[in-house]
């Protein structure tokens, strides 16, 4: 069978559409690349790993209402204090982004908290207040959203705006 090429939107020559999804991945917190859409992003909420943030940290919240009274100021506060954080500090960082330094600094934060509220989801499963499966799933999440802060660390020059 005879392979076609295609051009992109942007005039590149592309095989037949059969090469892997994971070309058109970013894996810089930017998300996917669709070819219906532009890779311009307007807002801290157009980043993907800021959507994932929120998600975690709203799926946190609905759980830790089924955690008992007595953990109310203690480790229900903490994790949900520590799952928004995530997202607040990459909300700071993304407003100013035209200063590197305030831009990595807020990144390292999100990064921080991230951690953080891994080890009260730790906390979580060891007081059986979650299961192994919700625990699995919401660390493996926490995982990606930090390699993806990681990254966004590491193309720091790609999302920062020149000071004007």
């Amino acid at each position: 069978m005879k392979r076609r090429r295609m051009i992109d939107e942007r005039g590149r020559k592309r095989d037949d559409g059969r090469k892997d999804e994971k070309r058109r991945m970013r894996e810089d917190g930017r998300g996917m690349m669709d070819e219906k859409k532009t890779n311009k992003i307007r807002t801290v909420r157009d980043l993907k790993v800021y959507r994932k943030a929120f998600d975690s940290a709203m799926e946190i919240f609905k759980l830790t209402k089924k955690f008992p009274k007595e953990e109310k100021y203690s480790l229900t506060d903490q994790i949900r204090r520590a799952s928004r954080s995530v997202c607040s500090n990459l909300s700071e960082g993304w407003r100013k982004r035209r200063y590197k330094a305030v831009f990595l600094n807020k990144l390292t934060d999100s990064g921080q908290e991230a951690a953080e509220t891994q080890t009260w989801l730790e906390f979580s499963l060891c007081c059986k207040y979650i299961d192994e499966d919700t625990f699995q799933r919401l660390d493996d999440e926490y995982e990606h959203i930090f390699a993806m802060l990681n990254a966004m660390e590491n193309k720091v020059d790609t999302f920062c705006r020149p000071s004007s």
